[in-house]
């Protein structure tokens, strides 16, 4: 993120980044159509029940490669309809099968994390990036090659990654499976297909919602949509980087909730361990951002570092709804209650897109970044509220008091440290002082930490 990311955004400028940015985005937006909920449906059904592994393998990587095909054709239309280029067209080829090699290493691993193998399963979730990171590094920092770099050389890296970090992926998969073999089958498929249905609606709709913002501003904004997408990245991208802690967090509780509940056994240690895990280290991000976001910036980026500061301050704001749910969230997908989860995200669509259409002609990237700040904490509130309805959990206020007490010290220290010279150094004070604070009111539970790391499972 800082090495590589940082140094290409700089590199390249916010018009030349924007325009990646953009497209990468809407490559994403749409890449439901690669899955359509098979990957969740997969990581709850293995969960729980083990010995369907290498029967449903059989059957849904033949699916997943036919819907590669219907998701490539699907962008490429929707991208001609909508005006892209020729240069914008070349990007999202690569971009797509980009989407397609991460979609298809994240259904083989989620047979490893189902069957409880974390240690490897977590070692495969960085493998693509780590290719990348040493390709992107020989291409930006040595000569070896003998060329110039441009955004075209950053996905051709990311290509490459991906498709190494595939292969190795397959080859555990067919490690653990003792083997498969490719079968197609027109009803098998649709019962997939219809089962899987929910979840592939839900990944959709919370897809627009966390990334409709950036093609809005391309499109909405044609003098200095590209630069304002740019402007914008430089912000989401520290959010997005924060936000791979809660996605492979939730990565695992998915198995572990789904064979929880399937087991009846008491959900409620488990899910405010996992919340206070992860609610901590998002509220400190958060109150750092609000205090020295623009130093953060100005030390990451040559250029818009002022219009980019406060986008980062309300992004991490929206980055605590982003962790609440990936706890609260992921429990209710486990629990199966996604007509309910699908509803206030259709619901959150649409007032997202409202709002943008709204706020960007007016406020630009910072319209953009208001509203995902918005439906953000506004679907992690909703999603404490289902929790409690359909598990019958009484809210905790006695954790609800230690969190507003965390944030006011943490303002207050923030406050404090803007004395100190070195803003560094007021970080490292601000973090530290708030894991003690949060350790001692035990926000943080070390026992029970060890517990978990303890476990042979993990």
């Amino acid at each position: 993120m800082f090495g590589i990311d940082l140094t290409v955004q700089n590199l390249t400028g916010a018009e030349e980044y924007g325009l990646y940015f953009a497209v990468f985005n809407f490559s994403l937006v749409l890449n439901i159509f690669l899955d359509l909920g098979i990957t969740n449906f997969n990581n709850r059904s293995i969960a729980q029940h083990q010995q369907l592994l290498q029967k449903y393998l059989s059957y849904l990587v033949s699916l997943k490669l036919l819907l590669a095909v219907f998701y490539a054709l699907i962008c490429i239309v929707v991208a001609l309809v909508i005006g892209y280029n020729e240069r914008q067209i070349y990007l999202l080829l690569f971009l797509v099968g980009n989407q397609f090699l991460l979609s298809f290493t994240l259904y083989l691993r989620s047979n490893i994390s189902a069957l409880h193998y974390f240690r490897t399963d977590s070692f495969l979730s960085v493998l693509d990036r780590t290719l990348m990171i040493a390709l992107c590094g020989l291409l930006l920092f040595t000569n070896w090659f003998g060329i110039r770099f441009s955004i075209e050389w950053f996905v051709y890296a990311q290509f490459i990654g991906y498709v190494l970090a595939a292969l190795i992926t397959i080859g555990f998969v067919v490690y653990y499976s003792k083997g498969f073999r490719l079968r197609l089958n027109y009803k098998v498929s649709r019962s997939f297909l219809r089962q899987s249905f929910p979840f592939a609606l839900l990944v959709l709709l919370m897809s627009i919602q966390n990334r409709v913002g950036t093609v809005l501003l391309e499109r909405f904004l044609p003098v200095d949509g590209n630069e304002q997408t740019g402007i914008y990245a430089q912000a989401f991208r520290l959010q997005d980087a924060a936000a791979m802690l809660g996605f492979l967090f939730a990565g695992l509780l998915l198995p572990i909730f789904s064979r929880m509940l399937k087991k009846k056994e008491d959900i409620s240690q488990m899910l405010r361990f996992s919340f206070e895990l992860i609610i901590v280290p998002s509220i400190l991000v958060a109150i750092v951002t609000v205090f020295y976001g623009h130093e953060i910036m100005s030390m990451l980026y040559h250029q818009h570092a002022d219009e980019s500061t406060s986008l980062l301050q309300m992004l991490m704001v929206g980055f605590i709804g982003i962790s609440t749910t990936y706890i609260f969230g992921t429990l209710l997908t486990a629990n199966g209650s996604l007509k309910a989860l699908n509803q206030v995200a259709f619901i959150l669509v649409v007032l997202n897109v409202g709002l943008n259409i709204i706020l960007i002609p007016h406020f630009q990237a910072g319209g953009a970044a208001f509203t995902s700040m918005f439906t953000q904490l506004g679907a992690a509130l909703i999603q404490v509220v289902l929790v409690w309805k359909y598990f019958k959990l009484s809210p905790n206020y006695l954790l609800v008091l230690r969190l507003i007490g965390f944030v006011l010290f943490l303002l207050l220290v923030g406050k404090i440290s803007l004395f100190l010279e070195n803003w560094l150094f007021g970080i490292a004070v601000l973090v530290s002082l708030g894991l003690i604070y949060a350790i001692v009111v035990k926000l943080i539970n070390l026992k029970a930490l060890r517990e978990i790391l303890n476990e042979k499972a993990l």
